[in-house]
C-alpha cells in the first residue's frame, strides 16, 4: 500500500523544490570531504555520518510526503510542547560544546533540540496566524505570537546560543510581516528591541558574545584572536577567483587556516575550491526553493498552509542570510550553520523534513486542482 501510494505522490511532487535540496546536500558533501582531505585521519567520518543523516533524512521526507500536513497543524500544540521540554532537558542533562549546553550526544551522535524547535515554532506560529488571521493586524497577534517565541528564545539564551535565538525571531518577525503588520508597529519593535539590546549587552551577553560583536565592527583590531575566523573566511572567498583553486586544493581550508571548515565557514570552504561558479550555484539553488516556498504560500487556498509555508521561507532565509553575511563579515559571527550544506545531522533532517512537508503541501495542492478540472 504504501509504494502505490509514494508513486501516486511522487508524480505530483514539486521536483524544482526536491532537487534544489538534493544539489546543496551534494556540494555541502564535496566541501564536507575536501575538508577531511587536510585530516590526518583519512577514515572520513564526516561524510560518513552525513550520508547516514542524509540517508535518514530522505526516508523522514517522503514518509511526510505521503502524510497529510493537517496532520502537524492537529498536532502543532504537541510538537511545539515537545520542543520546549527538550530545550529545557538539555540544559539539565545536554553536552557542552564550545561554550554552549545544546547537544543531546548518544553513541557518537548528536542532536540539537534548537533545530526542531524551528520546525514546531514554524508549524505553531502557522496555527497561530492561520487562526488569527484577519483585515486588521494589531497587538493582540504581536504579543500572543511573541510569546510562542519568547519561551523557546528565552531557553535558547540560557544555554548561550544567541545566534539561533535570533534566527527565531528572525522568523517571526518574517511571518508577521506575511500577517500584515504594520509600519508603526514595526518602528515600535525595533524600539523597544534597540532597548533590549542595551540591557542584553549589559547584563544577558557573556564576554565571547561582545567580542563577536566589537570584530564585527573592527574585524582587524583583534585578526588573531576574536577576529581570526572572519579574516580567514574573507581571504579564502577572495582567493577562490571565478572557477576556484580546486576541490581539496584550497590553501586556507587543507593547511587547516579556517575554523569550523565543516559547519559554520563551509560557504567559505565553496567559494575558495570552486570559485564564483560555485557560489553562483549555491546562491541559484537556495534562491530557487525560496521561490518555490514562496509560490506555495501565495497559492495556498486555506491561512494555516499559507503561513505554513511562509514560515519554512522565513527560518530557511534567515538561516542563509545569517550564515553568508558572517562569511562575507557582513554580521557578527553566530555559530550559525547553511541550511543543506553544512555537517549536522540534526539539521540536515529538520531541513529535509520542511522539505517533506511541503511536498506535502503541493501534492495536495496539485490533487485538488486535478478534481476541480473533473
Amino acid at each position: 500500500m504504501i509504494v502505490p501510494r509514494l508513486i501516486r505522490h511522487l508524480q505530483r511532487f514539486d521536483w524544482l523544490l526536491f532537487i534544489g535540496a538534493v544539489v546543496l546536500f551534494i556540494f555541502g558533501l564535496a566541501a564536507i570531504y575536501s575538508v577531511e582531505l587536510s585530516r590526518e585521519s583519512a577514515e572520513f567520518v564526516l561524510v560518513k555520518k552525513q550520508l547516514i543523516a542524509f540517508v535518514i533524512g530522505m526516508a523522514i521526507l517522503f514518509i511526510a510526503a505521503i502524510t497529510n500536513y493537517s496532520f502537524f497543524r492537529n498536532w502543532g500544540r504537541t510538537l511545539y510542547l515537545v520542543g520546549v521540554l527538550a530545550l529545557v532537558l538539555v540544559l539539565i542533562f545536554g553536552t557542552e560544546l564550545n561554550g554552549t549546553k545544546g547537544w543531546f550526544i548518544v553513541a557518537g551522535f548528536s542532536f540539537q533540540p534548537i533545530e526542531f524547535m524551528k520546525f514546531a515554532l514554524a508549524v505553531q506560529l502557522a496555527r497561530y496566524f492561520g487562526e488569527h488571521a484577519r483585515r486588521r493586524f494589531g497587538w493582540r497577534e504581536i504579543f500572543g505570537s511573541g510569546f510562542l517565541v519568547a519561551v523557546p528564545v528565552v531557553l535558547t539564551m540560557m544555554q548561550p546560543d544567541a545566534g539561533s535565538a535570533m534566527l527565531l525571531i528572525g522568523m517571526w518577525v518574517l511571518v508577521m510581516f506575511f500577517a500584515g503588520i504594520k509600519l508603526h508597529h514595526v518602528a515600535i519593535l525595533a524600539g523597544v528591541g534597540s532597548l533590549v539590546g542595551i540591557f542584553s549587552w549589559f547584563f544577558v551577553l557573556v564576554d565571547y558574545q561582545k567580542n563577536r560583536i566589537l570584530t564585527f565592527i573592527d574585524p582587524a583590531s583583534d585578526p588573531l584572536d576574536t577576529g581570526y575566523n572572519v579574516t580567514q573566511a574573507k581571504i579564502a572567498i577572495g582567493s577562490g577567483q571565478l572557477f576556484g583553486r580546486g576541490l581539496g586544493f584550497g590553501s586556507q581550508s587543507q593547511l587547516q587556516f579556517l575554523p569550523e571548515s565543516q559547519t559554520d565557514f563551509i560557504f567559505a570552504v565553496i567559494a575558495e575550491e570552486l570559485g564564483f561558479f560555485g557560489v553562483v550555484v549555491i546562491l541559484s539553488t537556495f534562491a530557487l526553493i525560496l521561490w518555490r516556498l514562496m509560490k506555495m504560500s501565495s497559492s495556498a487556498q486555506d491561512n494555516f498552509t499559507a503561513f505554513l509555508a511562509a514560515a519554512f521561507f522565513s527560518i530557511v532565509l534567515v538561516q542563509m542570510t545569517v550564515n553568508i553575511g558572517v562569511n562575507l563579515s557582513l554580521l557578527p559571527a553566530t555559530g550559525i550553520s547553511l541550511p543543506y550544506v553544512s555537517y549536522g545531522g540534526s539539521a540536515l533532517l529538520i531541513y529535509l523534513l520542511i522539505i517533506g512537508v511541503a511536498e506535502s503541501v503541493a501534492v495536495r495542492s496539485r490533487l485538488g486542482i486535478e478534481n476541480n478540472m473533473v
